[in-house]
């Protein structure tokens, strides 16, 4: 049928009287403005099952003045399960692009059932456009603006935190573990008994060359820290956690230990803190005095646990 538009639909509807049109403003204003774009359409209730339409072809309307912006389309509003029938709308879209009264095209909807066939009509609507009026005796005109900036709202900063905190996290862990299969790695391929490590650790600081007033702190440090460590392997002593005066207190009466030796190697550690914390310098007839000593802390305590051991065994 020339100047129809035929839509088969998987639905029927009932039969009922001529009714009025609707124009909806797609924008929330108080009147119709140049390119606001508008739904035209009826609705139709009671829709059975198996009838077909056809509607009017509006794209022959399209022009400058009005333009069809969507054609029709048909959308269900409400099913009625008892009945089996639905509320439906059908509506195009337009827009006009000059001030003053347009008639919309009347709308009508020819309907199919079976062998019946009848035509449903709806009122036509008459609708106002108009535009924005500018006062020419006031109006300066101005420079394009900008871009709208707005402010960052929390959250859209949000997801950004946390993005952030979880790297960090990630970061962290990964040195955590890095560093903990390190040491336990290390710790598997020592297997050396702890006065060899001892005199491994210190045989690197044999020489004058760590003599030097610029270097001695770095010298008795590493002497003291290497004994520490000898100290708490051998004897079970936390010695890398105590202060010079705990550490003797803990040593003071160990049978591995002689008298003698304690002494000296209280000076060495009492001299040792001088040098790191009050900048002390020694001389170097006493720095030659300090590795010998160490050495041979080592040695005879690790004899007199040897000797003792064996004494067990026995």
């Amino acid at each position: 049928m020339k100047g129809l538009l035929f839509i088969l639909l998987s639905l029927n509807v009932g039969a009922g009287p001529d009714g009025d049109s609707f124009l909806n403003r797609l924008q929330p204003r108080d009147s119709i403005l140049i390119a606001d774009q508008l739904e035209y359409g009826f609705t139709l209730n009671g829709v059975e099952e198996g009838t077909g339409f056809m509607l009017p072809d509006f794209r022959s309307i399209s022009n400058d003045t009005l333009t069809l912006v969507r054609d029709w389309q048909i959308d269900t509003l409400k099913y009625h399960k008892k009945d089996k029938t639905r509320d439906i709308k059908a509506s195009v879209i337009i827009a006009p692009f000059e001030p003053g009264l347009y008639d919309l095209p009347p709308l009508s909807a020819l309907r199919v059932k079976g062998d019946e066939t009848d035509t449903i009509r709806f009122m036509p609507i008459t609708m106002k456009v108009t535009t924005i009026q500018i006062d020419t005796a006031t109006y300066t005109p101005h420079d394009i603006k900008g871009q709208i900036t707005y402010p960052v709202t929390f959250a859209e900063v949000l997801p950004w935190v946390l993005g952030a905190i979880g790297l960090a996290a990630l970061v962290l862990l990964a040195i955590y573990l890095i560093r903990r299969y390190s040491r336990k790695g290390q710790d598997e391929k020592s297997k050396d008994p702890p006065y060899v490590v001892a005199l491994r650790g210190l045989d690197r600081y044999r020489g004058d060359k760590f003599w030097a007033p610029d270097k001695q702190k770095t010298f008795y440090s590493g002497v003291t820290d290497t004994l520490k460590e000898y100290m708490d392997a051998e004897f079970g002593v936390d010695a890398p956690e105590m202060t010079t005066a705990e550490l003797f207190a803990a040593l003071k009466g160990r049978e591995d230990i002689t008298p003698e030796m304690y002494d000296r190697l209280k000076g060495l550690f009492e001299t040792a803190d001088f040098v790191k914390f009050a900048k002390m310098t020694v001389p170097p007839e006493e720095n030659a005095g300090v590795l010998p000593t160490a050495v041979k802390f080592v040695t005879e305590t690790y004899q007199k646990q040897l000797e003792g051991e064996e004494a067990q065994e026995k």
